[in-house]
């Protein structure tokens, strides 16, 4: 199993969303196929077919729980995490 796939299932076990690697949730993000745009501590993905904008930024190394939540929201809505 990948460090990816380790991280995938983190994700989506939802029992570790506050030790979520800022940097890993990131490269996962890219690994998914969505766009990253930048904006100071904002980092913005985006991905055709999906509809909702994730917002993630970091606290300290880790990236905020609530937004590892909403990150696992859209990976279960539209089945994102196969690919991996």
């Amino acid at each position: 199993m990948t460090q990816k796939q380790k991280l995938l299932e983190r994700v989506l076990s939802g029992a570790s969303d506050t030790n979520i690697d800022f940097d890993e949730m990131c490269q996962l993000m890219r690994t998914l196929g969505f766009q990253e745009r930048i904006r100071g501590s904002h980092h913005v993905f985006s991905k055709d077919g999906v509809e909702e904008i994730l917002n993630v930024q970091p606290r300290g190394a880790q990236a905020k729980p609530y937004q590892v939540k909403q990150v696992r929201s859209v990976i279960v809505k539209y089945k994102l995490g196969a690919s991996i």
